[in-house]
């Protein structure tokens, strides 16, 4: 199960894992906590009355084409509105996912986690510096809150039966990862997206324990990312600009924080599901 902010967050962290995961028989459950409203149109070509009029909708069909590509087999919608930027008017919309209360949002969680039952809950990482987007920071606190709490029996009865997943995860996006996309722009004489700021951001290699070899799902994160038509230029050089047969072979890893384990799984890993397997076939 991955808990993602907004409609194209499940696209731009960790596709490739979940798609390999399905590959495997795994089923896959993505947990979408906002419907987006507050994201900008980035895509010229989708900028119309007719979009902004349906915004919302428009979001969730994107959400749903996006899955489709990935893999996930269930959706859950938390129901909240999209925070936006901290000190915008829809930050302080009471309806919005960071004004949410917290045993609330803690209890909608931990009611998805203990029907689905998963063995892995993926979320964002508690250092969010290079990227403090509200409903980020949220998907982290209520994360590890649902973590806690789905497999104790007194909290949140009104939820389900208790159920306790063995690992949590944080899905981080490497420096590793932004050099090597930075270098092969300007290995092949193009410009790159990636300025100074990108690479003086705060990243989180030092505490990396887990790298998934995507190798054969690298194409699933641009298919998925252009479902969104809406929130993806399909112009954008980030995202877009390497020709796609080197793109494929830059650093093709999904990398991963692992906070909890409850099995035993030694780091550094090449796979969410080190030390759950055995357990579970066992």
């Amino acid at each position: 199960m991955t808990v993602h902010a907004h409609p194209d967050d499940e696209a731009s962290k960790g596709a490739g894992t979940v798609a390999r995961a399905r590959a495997e028989g795994i089923h896959t459950v993505l947990v979408c906590c906002t419907g987006g409203e507050q994201g900008d149109i980035l895509n010229p070509a989708m900028d119309t009355p007719e979009v902004r009029e349906r915004l919302p909708e428009v979001r969730l069909e994107e959400l749903a084409a996006s899955m489709e590509i990935i893999g996930y087999d269930d959706l859950v919608l938390l129901g909240y509105r999209d925070s936006g930027m901290a000190d915008t008017p829809a930050n302080e919309d009471p309806s919005c996912f960071a004004r949410a209360d917290h045993a609330e949002a803690v209890g909608r969680l931990v009611r998805a986690i203990r029907h689905h039952r998963p063995q892995v809950l993926v979320i964002y990482a508690d250092d969010q510096r290079g990227y403090p987007h509200p409903d980020h920071l949220r998907v982290h606190e209520i994360g590890v809150a649902a973590f806690e709490a789905a497999g104790d029996p007194q909290a949140h009865p009104e939820a389900g039966d208790p159920w306790q997943p063995l690992k949590l995860y944080y899905t981080v996006w490497s420096r590793a990862r932004v050099v090597a996309a930075h270098e092969r722009f300007l290995a092949l004489g193009l410009e790159s997206p990636f300025t100074d700021e990108w690479l003086e951001r705060p990243y989180h290699d030092d505490r990396i324990t887990t790298q998934v070899d995507i190798s054969d799902y690298a194409d699933i994160r641009p298919r998925a990312l252009l479902a969104h038509r809406t929130q993806v230029d399909p112009g954008s050089k980030m995202w877009f600009g390497l020709p796609p047969e080197e793109a494929r072979s830059v650093h093709p890893y999904d990398d991963y924080v692992l906070a909890r384990s409850l099995v035993d799984s030694p780091v550094p890993e090449d796979d969410l599901f080190a030390g759950v397997r055995d357990r579970v076939m066992g």
